[in-house]
């Protein structure tokens, strides 16, 4: 089973953990924030260090610049794939990313395969969500998360549809209603990284969300037509 280490220096990463560690074998480092702005060297627990070196997905929900560089310098070459979770700035996003390995994502539920195959067995679950709906004629009869944001908001988002449309006929407001709902989760990632004049990553969330029910129903639909065609 793939190996997942989630490491934090404050609040952030536990729903994120929470959700991966149903899907895979997680584990969970809480790390010191450091109390200066400087960071001479990074002093993680033998145990810890050993959980984050043999993980093949490592992600750092770490805030304090300097120990997220440190994790990522020293470790980017003992794991398979790094994702940044917390970063601020396009220099220190290059600088990260210049190892090859390492993606620094402007929200985690923007998350897709690039071809790598550790990264793309991670990302087949966790990421950019991505949901299925069984309809019985034109009345939806179940939904199932596919893909679900790493912070457990898909999920949430696909028990109030079907709570409030199960065994009612499939309309177009339903993904509509999808990325409203999502409005109503407490999503953190704005708070990770602060943008003044950045597109506001809850509304990119909600964006996801009503994008892929509105693909699950076109879909619904068309294997409803071409199951009807064959009748």
């Amino acid at each position: 089973m793939l190996k997942v280490a989630v490491v934090t220096d404050g609040p952030y990463g536990d729903r994120a953990f929470e959700t991966m560690n149903e899907m895979f074998n997680t584990a969970f480092i809480e790390l010191e924030q450091p109390s200066s702005m400087f960071l001479d060297e990074i002093d993680v627990p033998e145990r810890d260090l050993k959980l984050l070196e043999n993980a093949n997905i490592l992600i750092t929900y770490t805030t304090h610049p300097d120990l997220t560089l440190e994790l990522v310098d020293n470790l980017h070459s003992k794991v398979d794939w790094v994702i940044v979770a917390a970063w601020k700035g396009d220099g220190f996003k290059n600088q990260l990313e210049s190892h090859g390995n390492v993606t620094c994502p402007y929200i985690m539920c923007e998350l897709e395969e690039n071809g790598n195959p550790i990264f793309d067995e991670f990302v087949s679950k966790i990421g950019k969500p991505k949901v299925d709906l069984k309809l019985d004629g034109n009345k939806l009869k179940d939904v199932t998360v596919l893909r679900s944001s790493p912070c457990g908001s898909t999920a949430f988002v696909a028990e109030y549809i079907k709570e409030e449309y199960l065994n009612k006929t499939l309309t177009e407001e339903l993904p509509v209603e999808a990325g409203l709902k999502l409005q109503h989760y407490p999503c953190r990632s704005s708070k990770i990284r602060l943008f003044s004049d950045d597109e506001c990553k809850k509304t990119m969330a909600s964006g996801f969300h009503r994008d892929a029910f509105e693909e699950a129903a076109a879909f619904a639909k068309r294997g409803l037509e071409n199951r009807e065609i064959k009748m």
